[in-house]
């Protein structure tokens, strides 16, 4: 059960990054004046800086999970 759910969910975290574009006001006011493939560089480097931080949660909360439930055997 929880291999679909966890499935599920990284189908739905890629199926996100897909249609996300995120930029600060910084990088927006730089990209403004260039061109579109610049644009979609930043947007690009953006969401892939992002990622990682939310990985190292999930990892962290993982661990404390698999730490409690085998403490409880």
């Amino acid at each position: 059960m929880y291999k679909k759910q966890f499935l599920l969910a990284i189908f739905l975290f890629f199926l996100a990054l897909e249609t996300t574009s995120a930029q600060c006001a910084m990088c927006k006011a730089v990209v403004e004046n260039g061109d579109v493939s610049l644009a979609q560089g930043v947007n690009n480097g953006i969401s892939y800086l992002m990622v990682f931080p939310y990985l190292l949660i999930g990892a962290l909360f993982f661990t404390i999970y698999r730490y409690n439930k085998k403490i409880k055997n």
